[in-house]
């Protein structure tokens, strides 16, 4: 079973007017365990395509199944719950909490959960240390690097074990560097405990390691190619 299906997906901007098809009749689906990346030239709809997919946005038209919910059917507060349960997200632009260091902006999530507190701090401690911050747990986003602030999001995202990670262009504000170093611990993650990632990006950093390039032009699909097949 797909972990992610869109049926006949689009959205449409101006539709009264001079429409806009942001995303144009996409139809595809997303198994479990997938490193998948979709592509495109800027204003192709990848963005959207997530923004759909997770629920911050609302179709025109068409079907969003998510981990066998109908997503597109929810209301705003139903979503906002799902979301919390069930997807987690990685951005450009990291949104961490500058006043909280970055074990509590990792922890954020599950708190909003409501899980006991030495479930959260066993997990987030674990996962600080995989992605190598077991030293800078107490360090607020102003004392880290780009690269340090992006794992804490990372964490973050993991912690909470959603269905999925959706990651919008998560290495473009990073040096090459940072961006490895992320990239490599995102694969591990995904190879050695089945968590699957769908990047929105530009970076062939993140391009060359993804099993599967799903590429949109105009709102459209065009081509979705499995690698080594």
């Amino acid at each position: 079973m797909p972990v992610i299906k869109t049926k006949q997906l689009f959205k449409i901007y101006n539709e009264d007017t001079v429409p806009v098809y942001a995303v144009n009749n996409i139809s595809v689906e997303f198994q479990q365990r997938e490193f998948t990346c979709v592509v495109g030239p800027s204003g192709s709809g990848k963005s959207t395509l997530l923004n759909l997919i997770g629920g911050l946005d609302s179709p025109t038209r068409g079907t969003v199944e998510v981990a066998g919910h109908r997503i597109d059917e929810m209301t705003e507060n139903q979503r906002i719950n799902f979301r919390l349960n069930h997807i987690g997200f990685v951005f450009q632009y990291f949104n961490l909490i500058p006043v909280l260091t970055a074990y509590e902006n990792a922890a954020f999530i599950m708190q909003l959960q409501g899980k006991p507190e030495k479930e959260i701090r066993e997990r987030v401690k674990t996962l600080l240390v995989q992605v190598g911050l077991e030293k800078r747990m107490n360090s607020r986003p102003s004392e880290l690097s780009g690269g340090e602030q992006q794992r804490v999001a990372v964490v973050r995202a993991l912690a909470s074990k959603p269905d999925f990670i959706l990651a919008d262009e998560p290495t473009a504000n990073l040096d090459t560097k940072s961006a490895f170093n992320l990239l490599d611990i995102m694969k591990r993650l995904n190879e050695e405990e089945g968590i699957t990632f769908l990047f929105s990006t530009h970076d062939q950093r993140v391009i060359d390691r993804a099993g599967r390039v799903v590429t949109l032009v105009d709102g459209g699909l065009q081509h979705d190619t499995e690698k080594g097949k």
